[in-house]
């Protein structure tokens, strides 16, 4: 693609994303405000639930320190060597996971997806001699600009960037800089100048270019092709047509301004009743610009003079506790907060546990299903590449036919557990019958599809052959 061409697409691109800037604004400047400006904010449920639903994700989804994901034969095979060959390559991938800064950038990303709807994960390969890997970094969502791809994702990503001409000289150093630049990066000049990063589908893996972004003349500065997209967009639910996703602080939007404007009604009230509202006659004795309102204070007054009296409130704001209480309520709830957050002060039986980690399921369903396709196999999928590519693990391909991923987060567990109560009730309501119904039955079938169902490590099975032969007794051993 010629630079011209990728700058006409990018701008394309931008003016598609421009009306949701003002959106995405708002509910930054509510949830997670800028430091420097931003309106006053008076209410926290919002900026709390935010950073709960953010905190749940990543526990629920792609826990730190625990195996979220699984490597297994997509048909189940006697071969127990290809399992265990599977399982060292996913625990040398979790190694790996759990030496980088996963969860760190991954916490970020998920803040990301809960107030703008999109979140971008950086995935690059660390060099050679560091502790992991892997090198991730969580790109702001206001600072990349997407374009969906024919399969639906958002494959590709623009990333603009302003930089000095030394770090042009830094980061591209096989770059043919102009004179000019060369020059500026020798003397240290502050001016920064517009970098474009590209990255786009194309067959059999994705497409690199960074340019000078100069509309008069973009300059190349480098190009490439990676195997796969380093770059992993996301979202947390999507509207037809649409190419961003929407997140649950739009949907709370109203009610969290709603809710930020009555507390600060409400203190200005309560300002109003400490302090109070005073009148007094304008007798030349008193003075309201010395008045302080203390405990001790003399006030003087002229004979006969009503002096300083207060002023009856007009009315009461005892409802604003009232509206309040069901707006924090639709707040939380809206953002989940109540649903797979941590309950303070409750404790629940393990049937209740079930079934609050159940209704979770189903609230985030469509959600789960759209991030497992969109960040958890494309993330999997590079990370793989990368071991693959230095050797660390043998060749796997998870193109579903040979090799197949597992998800073993505490979300995608529920309904493994789910199908294996349905199953275990099943096998105790046929062993009751005994006779030819508990003859029906294959204990050792049963045990092998309880351990794919539930997660189970193939090191806790015995091979078919043994397990055969400790059926048959001590003769068969």
């Amino acid at each position: 693609m010629q630079p011209d061409d990728l700058l006409a697409r990018y701008g394309r691109a931008l003016e598609r994303r421009r009306p949701l800037e003002p959106l995405w604004q708002a509910c930054y400047d509510h949830v997670l405000p800028a430091a420097t400006g931003g309106p006053a904010l008076f209410d926290a449920t919002a900026a709390d639930a935010a950073e709960q639903l953010a905190a749940s994700l990543l526990a629920e989804l792609t826990p730190p320190w625990s195996r979220w994901f699984g490597l297994a034969p997509a048909k189940p095979v006697e071969d127990r060597a290809a399992a265990e060959a599977l399982e060292d390559a996913a625990a040398v991938l979790q190694g790996h996971f759990d030496r980088s800064n996963f969860a760190v950038e991954m916490h970020q990303a998920f803040l990301d997806l809960v107030v703008a709807g999109t979140g971008l994960l950086l995935v690059e390969e660390a060099p050679l001699g560091e502790a992991s890997a892997f090198r991730f970094a969580a790109v702001p969502a206001r600072a990349a600009v997407l374009e969906e791809g024919p399969d639906g994702r958002l494959s590709t990503v623009f990333r603009q960037a302003r930089l000095t001409a030394a770090a042009l000289h830094a980061r591209f150093p096989e770059a043919a800089l102009p004179p000019e630049l060369l020059r500026a990066a020798a003397a240290a000049d502050p001016t920064q100048h517009p970098v474009l990063e590209a990255v786009w589908p194309e067959r059999g893996g994705a497409r690199y270019a960074a340019l000078l972004a100069d509309p008069q003349q973009p300059l190349p500065l480098a190009e490439g092709r990676f195997a796969e997209s380093p770059a992993i967009a996301f979202r947390w639910l999507k509207a037809p047509g649409e190419t961003y996703g929407r997140s649950p602080v739009m949907k709370a939007l109203p009610d969290i301004r709603t809710a930020n404007k009555v507390v600060e009604l409400v203190l200005k009230n309560a300002s109003i009743a400490v302090t109070g509202i005073w009148q007094a006659e304008d007798d030349g004795v008193l003075n309201p610009d010395t008045v302080k309102l203390v405990p001790g204070a003399i006030i003087p007054k002229a004979p006969g003079s009503a002096g300083l009296t207060p002023l009856a409130a007009p009315g009461s704001f005892d409802v604003s506790q009232l509206v309040l209480q069901d707006l924090r309520a639709r707040i939380r709830g809206a953002l989940l907060a109540d649903r797979i957050g941590p309950l303070l002060g409750a404790s629940m039986t393990a049937t209740e546990v079930l079934e609050r980690s159940a209704q979770a399921a189903r609230l985030l369903g469509a959600t789960y299903g759209r991030l497992q396709a969109e960040l958890l196999t494309p993330l999997v999928t590079r990370c793989l590449a990368i071991l693959r590519r230095r050797g660390e693990i043998p060749a796997i391909l998870l193109d579903g036919r040979e090799v197949a991923l597992r998800y073993e987060s505490p979300l995608a567990r529920l309904q493994g557990r789910a199908d294996a109560a349905n199953t275990l009730l099943f096998l105790q309501a046929v062993g009751s019958l005994g006779g030819s119904a508990a003859a029906q039955l294959d204990a050792a079938a049963a045990t092998r599809w309880l351990a794919r169902t539930l997660g189970a490590p193939a090191e806790v099975l015995l091979p078919t052959g043994a397990a055969a032969a400790a059926a048959g007794g001590p003769s068969g051993a």
